[in-house]
């Protein structure tokens, strides 16, 4: 059996602390698999998985050199404006339906797989991000050998698997506090979250 290079243990112990970093700050993912965990707790295994779906397809194309393509402003509006825009549509119905009973999901009536894709092709920066931050990651992966990026890929998105999973499973746990007012703030709260990402995502790349 050989034993896996210092170096890149070194790596992907970094790969993860950059992960978790990113993961575990407040966004539409956040926003989107605390509300779906209320009635699922597994919400957050299929908003990752989904989320895999998307992720695992573009490092293969950054690995083989799509990265400018990503870079391009014209890419990165048409994203933001796309994007955004199903946000705030999101987003307005769990507002308006911040009240009604959670069991009939009015104000997110999708499946989380469903919402994992939305909430990740939505969002511009996550494009950005690999296209950056990620293909750096990605390319230090490759000096290992090609092995290497498959291995940090599964690193990155466990991190993900692992949080969304915690979040939805502590979101179901909790959910019989989930009564009256602070029904209302939680689900109010995440669709303004939605809200407020969908705008950015769309007025910031018209104006950068």
């Amino acid at each position: 059996m050989t034993i896996p290079d210092s170096g890149l243990l070194i790596f992907l112990g970094f790969v993860v602390l950059v992960s978790l970093s990113g993961v575990m700050m407040p966004g539409p993912v956040l926003a989107a698999t605390i509300t779906k965990g209320y009635k699922d707790k597994f919400a957050g295994i299929w908003i990752a998985l989904a989320h895999g779906v998307v992720e695992f397809p573009l490092i293969a194309a950054l690995y083989f050199g799509l990265d400018a393509f990503f870079q391009d402003s014209t890419v990165m509006i048409i994203i933001g404006l796309a994007g955004g825009a199903m946000l705030i549509f999101m987003g307005y119905g769990m507002v308006r339906h911040r009240t009604d009973d959670p069991e009939e999901e009015k104000y997110l009536p999708y499946h989380p797989f469903w919402v994992g894709i939305i909430t990740s092709l939505s969002n511009p920066y996550f494009f950005l991000w690999w296209a950056t931050v990620g293909i750096l990651l990605i390319t230090q992966a490759s000096t290992f050998g090609a092995w290497a990026v498959a291995i940090f890929a599964v690193v990155h998105w466990t991190c993900d698997l692992v949080w969304d999973g915690f979040v939805s499973y502590a979101t179901f746990r909790s959910r019989e506090f989930w009564i009256g007012r602070t029904q209302s703030l939680v689900l109010g709260g995440c669709g303004v979250v939605l809200i407020v990402f969908g705008i950015y995502f769309i007025a910031s790349p018209l104006f950068a």
